[in-house]
């Protein structure tokens, strides 16, 4: 600040790399200056700062009331003196005296500079909050720039944001120079390191995900009634239409899945459930739980509660991993679920009804005999059992993924012949 090419270096540096306007940035300087001459031990004048915008070249000026009898010489002037610098001074009035900025010294020049940083700052964040505000909640892409123990700061349109820990996903991996999609969480003022927080786990990344990808959310045609996620297990989403011309289902999902794909892509094989919505508590659970069919159903609509049961081959599919099916599915559904296993009465002929579903099943090429002695222990009996199972159901019930896919896809097979 000592030079009028530094000052005029530091007006160039910050229009061109921070998006300073020059004029914004006289003021701030011009301003510290003035508060460091206020506060400075050899100074403590009040004065007037100019800063040519061309040239750098700045002028001061010492404020004085002209008196006819001094009591604070650094912010009076005698009249005899003032007439000096100005004929037409009187007691009362107020008169300028030029000075040498290098007056305000050491102190007010440090000064001076830790003003001029605090407010570029306060500049830089203002600036930074009027840009991203309005992109608050929308999904944005950057480059991951760090990663410092599991927080990952990204390069957003040239400013620095943060995904805490807390907001990434559990198993994701990512690599520094890796491009990254996120939600922008919310802007934080207050925070130490970026003020831009993004997220991976925040259930409407999910949802921005699926505007983004279904013209027929992004027009309305189709409403999310709700959606409940477990991040990097599942989420369970609930869609409706007023459009009878309009599966919510099949738009969300896609041509061939293709939709839903781009999104399970997206999400690093997240597992989607896409469900129809209805206003009765009880369609909206069968639905929710397939393929488990709910038995003796009973609902209390004050307390918002399902009771069900379900056949205890049934029962760990409904319950889930941890028990996050039932979770997911209560949170989606905003109905608390209390599910028990169905009291089943054997038959008497029952063994000899399960040979001949194994051997069924067996028939089928591909499905070895003690693979199908365990489909019907899960309840799959029959070819038409297989309907609206994947992969994931059969993981679940104990398969290995590539045992269930290869099961899945001799059916398949079995069908088309």
């Amino acid at each position: 600040m000592s030079t009028n090419s530094q000052i005029l270096s530091v007006l160039e540096y910050m229009e061109k790399e921070k998006g300073i306007k020059r004029p914004d940035m006289i003021e701030i300087i011009s301003e510290a200056i003035r508060t460091a001459a206020l506060k400075s031990i050899n100074a403590g004048h009040d004065v007037r700062i100019e800063i040519n915008p061309k040239t750098g070249n700045l002028h001061a000026w010492a404020i004085f009331e002209v008196v006819d009898s001094i009591s604070d010489p650094k912010t009076q002037i005698h009249l005899s003196k003032a007439l000096l610098l100005d004929e037409n001074a009187e007691v009362g009035s107020v008169i300028e005296k030029e000075i040498d900025p290098a007056f305000l010294g050491r102190i007010a020049a440090q000064t001076t500079k830790q003003a001029i940083i605090h407010r570029i700052r306060f500049f830089e964040k203002e600036k930074l909050y009027n840009e991203f505000k309005r992109r608050v909640g929308s999904i944005v892409s950057g480059t991951i720039k760090n990663i410092d123990n599991g927080n990952l700061y990204i390069d957003v349109d040239g400013e620095e944001a943060i995904m805490p820990a807390r907001e990434c996903v559990r198993g994701e991996e990512f690599s520094v120079g890796e491009s990254i999609r996120c939600l922008l969480l919310k802007l934080d003022p207050s925070s130490r390191d970026a003020e831009l927080i993004l997220s991976r786990s925040h259930v409407n990344f999910v949802r921005r995900l699926l505007e983004t990808e279904v013209s027929e959310i992004a027009d309305g045609s189709v409403t999310i009634k709700d959606i409940a996620r477990e991040p990097g297990y599942r989420t369970k989403i609930c869609v409706a239409t007023n459009d009878k011309n309009i599966d919510p289902v099949g738009a969300c999902v896609g041509i061939r899945g293709g939709r839903i794909k781009n999104i399970v892509r997206e999400l690093n094989g997240e597992k989607i459930d896409v469900i129809r919505y209805y206003d009765d508590p009880e369609k909206l659970l069968l639905e929710a739980i397939k393929p488990v069919i709910p038995k003796n159903v009973r609902v209390d609509h004050d307390g918002r509660r399902i009771y069900f049961e379900v056949a205890e081959k049934d029962l760990a599919i409904a319950i889930g991993k941890h028990g996050l099916n039932a979770k997911l599915t209560s949170r989606m559904m905003n109905w608390r679920l209390d599910i028990s296993k169905e009291n089943e009465t054997v038959p008497e002929n029952f063994g000899k009804k399960l040979e001949r579903a194994v051997a069924g099943l067996h028939g089928i090429p591909g499905i070895s005999d003690e693979q199908a002695q365990k489909l019907v222990a899960i309840g799959i009996t029959d070819i038409d059992a297989f309907e609206g199972v994947n992969a994931e159901d059969l993981t679940e019930a104990g398969f290995e993924i590539d045992t269930a896919q290869k099961i899945l896809d001799s059916v398949r097979k079995f069908c088309k012949k």
